[in-house]
């Protein structure tokens, strides 16, 4: 566990989830996260994004905040330069993706599929798509089989209002996996499935690479069941406050909720601040 090891005492990067993190419930960014990103930039420590969101749907939050190196999306299956241009890719194999959809098909759980820039899906009336077009900025593509798109997806996602539900198929389809895919849920409704090397912590690794920096000297911030992997690697990992309790275990400290600014409250007192 990230809390039993000792928090580092040198920080010389930053890399935060966005999603219940960086951004409020609404996804909008808070001034005082704003400056904070702006604070970070002043003191001169290279600041980075990983989000489960594909990277067009991070772009304008890169742009919005100034971010300047390689970011991740796919939770880190896909890591870019803030031009968007791929850097690093961890795609699904076929027969994994395709074991995948018939899985979530014969639980009759609602499934997405990320492949190149696109969003697809079968059911644009199921739960939670309104949501996802107003959070990645972009609306999904109906077809009536996902075909070719599971050669080259990055992501696979099942959707679903039932979270005990949804936390069933999350063991299962673990065991179905093994070693073939990363299955973990991004939130309580978005089952993500990706390759067994798109996870947040690999991606921690290769933004590590190519920022220059040790693993063990960057600070990491997250929510999410997907963020524990990179609060692992990380020399210091910061859980938000609206956190589930497994979440917040596995980090050195806890700020508060992504709707009490909880991102900008951990870079003031635990980065900036010192207070560690």
């Amino acid at each position: 566990m990230a809390s039993r090891r000792p928090p580092t005492t040198k920080i010389s990067a930053i890399v935060s989830d966005v999603d219940g993190t960086l951004v409020t419930n609404d996804k909008q960014l808070t001034d005082r996260s704003r400056a904070a990103v702006a604070a970070i930039r002043k003191a001169g420590i290279p600041f980075s994004i990983i989000s489960s969101r594909p990277p067009r749907g991070i772009a304008p939050l890169m742009k919005a905040l100034g971010i300047d190196r390689p970011s991740a999306g796919f939770n880190g299956g896909v890591v870019v330069a803030p031009d968007l241009s791929v850097l690093q890719q961890h795609l699904i194999s076929p027969e994994t993706a395709r074991r995948t959809v018939d899985f979530l098909a014969g639980r009759e759980v609602d499934t997405w599929v990320f492949s190149g820039q696109d969003w697809l899906l079968q059911n644009d009336a199921g739960p939670h798509v309104e949501h996802e077009t107003f959070t990645v900025g972009f609306p999904p593509i109906v077809v009536a089989e996902f075909g070719k798109a599971l050669d080259t997806a990055a992501k696979i996602v099942g959707v679903s209002k039932n979270h005990d539900f949804l936390t069933g198929c999350e063991i299962e389809l673990a065991e179905l996996m093994g070693d073939a895919a990363t299955v973990v849920r991004s939130q309580l409704y978005y089952l993500d499935t990706t390759d067994r090397l798109a996870n947040k912590g690999v991606g921690l690794l290769e933004l590590a690479k190519l920022v220059g920096v040790p693993p063990s000297e960057i600070a990491v911030i997250g929510d999410g069941g997907n963020d524990v992997t990179m609060f692992e690697q990380a020399g210091l990992s910061i859980a938000m406050g609206n956190a589930q309790p497994a979440v917040k275990a596995e980090a050195h400290f806890v700020t508060a909720s992504n709707s009490e600014d909880g991102f900008a409250a951990a870079v003031e007192r635990f980065i900036l601040g010192g207070e560690r």
